[in-house]
């Protein structure tokens, strides 16, 4: 086995979306918790379950790049899956979120209303872009067409990477810092 190869018989290996199921395990069960003491209901805890995912996926994306700059191609390569995976699950969240309450408007009229619309509209425009930049690098990569493959990770891990980040700071914005303005 060379360098960096995935060994068939590794657990990671061969499960590679163990990651991000054991990731999501550890965060739902303190979220469960959470909405069995509070008394919150599922749609009301998605903003926060979100957030977690694009934490997630960000954490992934940092890892994955952090394995390719090592030349250890296989745990670069589930690494991108796993991002791709949570970023998936974050994407249906959002969609079932949306249906469900609609568009939520920044509830404060100072200086952070204009940065938060700065970093959503920003976030917004790039996050209509990652299905397809990640979407085509990962399938280049799978088809191990690795020239085109570097030509769009260029381009799609920094966006993807911008995307995962801003929506943690968008949550924080609208659930936790406009409440705590408003008081």
């Amino acid at each position: 086995m060379k360098p960096g190869e995935l060994a068939v018989e590794s657990f990671w290996g061969r499960r590679p979306f163990a990651w991000v199921g054991f990731v999501l395990v550890v965060l739902a069960i303190p979220l469960a918790g959470y909405a069995l003491q509070s008394g919150r209901s599922f749609v009301e805890l998605l903003p926060t379950i979100n957030a977690c995912l694009n934490a997630t996926s960000a954490a992934f994306l940092l890892g994955g790049y952090l394995a390719i700059r090592r030349k250890n191609i296989a745990l670069h390569w589930r690494c991108m899956l796993s991002a791709a995976l949570s970023s998936c699950v974050f994407l249906t969240f959002y969609l079932i979120r949306f249906s469900l309450t609609g568009v939520h408007r920044y509830p404060v009229d100072d200086w952070t209303r204009t940065a938060y619309v700065a970093i959503l509209g920003t976030h917004t425009v790039l996050a209509a872009t990652v299905p397809f930049l990640a979407g085509t690098s990962l399938f280049f990569a799978w088809k191990k067409r690795f020239a085109r493959h570097r030509r769009i990770a260029r381009w799609a891990f920094p966006i993807w990477m911008y995307v995962s980040v801003t929506g943690v700071v968008v949550y924080l914005m609208l659930y936790q810092l406009a409440p705590l303005r408003l008081r």
